[in-house]
């Protein structure tokens, strides 16, 4: 691994192979860090052959430096300025009537709204306390 390396510098590397976790980018005739699937670009990636093919050079940033393990972390998109998220509108909150469903042995059909049916239901009630 070449000793110039460094966290945070950003180095132009050429893509030498492509996994669904990730692309290996070649950065000098001896070294090769990975992009993980997640620092392809800014969003959701659910394919890394739609953004990248192997042969394309790439400005990456260095995330981090493994000596022992030979690792090195890189990222498309730390080279990237994020895109302006538009504020989201707050939704509207749905307005919704309650209805009541109505048998079919009252002789009506459909809904009546419970408005409409509220005092019904008070002097049913009341009846029945009035029977116990």
């Amino acid at each position: 691994m070449s000793g110039k390396i460094e966290t945070g510098s950003i180095i132009t590397g050429k893509v030498t192979g492509i996994q669904p976790y990730g692309a290996f980018v070649a950065l000098d005739g001896n070294t090769q860090g990975l992009v993980h699937i997640s620092e392809i670009t800014h969003g959701y990636v659910k394919d890394i052959n739609d953004h990248l093919k192997v042969g394309d050079e790439i400005k990456v940033k260095v995330l981090s430096v493994d000596e022992g393990a030979g690792k090195i972390g890189l990222s498309i998109k730390a080279t990237e300025e994020a895109p302006v998220q538009q504020a989201a509108r707050p939704k509207k909150p749905r307005k919704r009537q309650a209805a009541a469903i109505i048998q079919e042995g009252d002789g009506q059909q459909g809904f009546n709204t419970l408005k409409e049916k509220l005092q019904e239901w008070i002097d049913q009630s009341q009846r029945e306390e009035i029977k116990k």
